[in-house]
């Protein structure tokens, strides 16, 4: 029988640091303010500190350095390397050891200057040998077969992937701190008009590169309530990894998130129907309706008509990326934690003008490798619990 701590551990401080563009800054400066606003949130400190998590694109052994970086000596550090989806396992990591007591505090923190640092996304993956000879623009190219095979299946349009993206814009405008904010809106006509990069993916269909660092700070939920008013409860979490390399993929529509996310919400006690809201990565527009078939809100191959219309745009039926996600808010390499700040925001009713009124429950999902490795959270209120 599976079991995760629910309603045990809390998360109870968030921070986002040098979002969109922060010259002059490496990905362990970025990370570290974001550390030290997220803490000051949770009214803790650095010494607080003994258990520290952290992935960063440029430093394989970042656990350590970010340990010596902050002048902590924590006695537990993780720096579980599956991409994306890291930060979402690390949050179950560190829940499942809180209440076991072997830590008190957790610190989950990344930070990356990919936009003016590397000006470019930078790759610590090695290129399959199969797909090699090939010359694919990965991750994209992965992507795109993706795409291309969920509309040969189940004929969804280029149309329905912009719905994706137009949406991420629609909560982008309304949220300051998005790179695209102020940008003007974004039409379903300027996505069909967008160059093409990797059929079926025009340039609206792929995701930012941006600077940007996140950190959230975890402990116990009967310290939570002495620290914050509003601590936002773990309920369910689970991961799953099927692959490394799109080519050994069973089934291209089909990713480890069916698997991740059925167990989340059945450790959690809810279903895909009473989440309030959802953040996904979507690094591409595809991940996106991939990610709603495979955690349930709607069935396998219906993902593109689910999400026309303005379905999950500001005013639809489903609130999903409420920041504008990785197409329209920031994608600093790895975007996962970021999934996690946004929902503690919708939970705590900080989220300004595109706060989802009565937020009570949410779901964060993440995505690492191409498709290879998938984490769900689902995150309460004191009243869920």
């Amino acid at each position: 029988m599976e079991i995760f701590p629910r309603g045990k551990t809390a998360i109870v401080g968030t921070a986002t640091f040098g979002m969109g563009e922060a010259p002059d800054y490496r990905p362990l400066d970025l990370a570290a303010n974001a550390a030290k606003l997220a803490l000051a949130d949770a009214n803790l400190t650095l010494p607080d500190v003994d258990a520290l998590f952290v992935c960063t694109g440029d430093d394989a052994l970042s656990g350590l350095s970010a340990a010596e970086y902050l002048g902590i000596r924590p006695r537990f550090s993780d720096n579980n390397r599956t991409g994306g989806s890291a930060f979402v396992s690390h949050a179950i990591t560190a829940a499942i050891m809180l209440e076991a007591g072997y830590i008190d505090t957790a610190l989950i923190i990344y930070g990356s200057n990919q936009r003016t640092g590397a000006g470019g996304l930078v790759s610590m993956r090695q290129a399959s040998p199969y797909e090699k000879p090939y010359r694919p623009l990965n991750p994209l190219s992965s992507y795109a077969l993706a795409a291309a095979r969920h509309m040969h299946q189940y004929g969804t349009t280029r149309e329905q992937l912009a719905e994706v993206a137009v949406a991420a814009r629609g909560w982008a405008n309304l949220n300051p701190e998005a790179f695209m904010y102020g940008k003007g809106e974004l039409t379903i006509e300027d996505c069909m008009n967008a160059r093409m990069i990797s059929d079926p993916l025009v340039k609206t269909d792929c995701c930012l590169i941006t600077d940007g660092a996140a950190a959230i700070v975890m402990t116990r939920a009967d310290r939570a309530k002495d620290l914050v008013t509003t601590p936002v409860y773990l309920l369910g979490g689970a991961a799953a990894v099927w692959h490394s390399s799109v080519d050994q993929m069973q089934d291209l529509t089909v990713t480890p998130a069916a698997e991740s996310g059925q167990r989340a919400f059945a450790l959690s006690g809810y279903q895909p129907s009473d989440m309030n809201v959802v953040n996904v990565y979507d690094a591409f527009t595809i991940n996106t309706i991939l990610f709603l078939e495979d955690l349930g809100f709607c069935a396998k191959g219906e993902g593109g008509e689910f999400v026309a219309g303005g379905r999950i745009a500001p005013g639809g039926v489903l609130p999903v990326n409420t920041n504008g996600g990785g197409l329209s808010c920031c994608h600093p390499g790895m975007y996962g934690l970021f999934t996690i700040v946004e929902n503690c925001l919708q939970l705590r009713g900080q989220a300004g003008k595109r706060q989802i009124e009565n937020a009570q429950l949410a779901v964060s999902h993440a995505n690492g490798g191409t498709l290879s490795s998938q984490a769900t959270l689902v995150l309460g209120t004191g009243e869920t619990v």
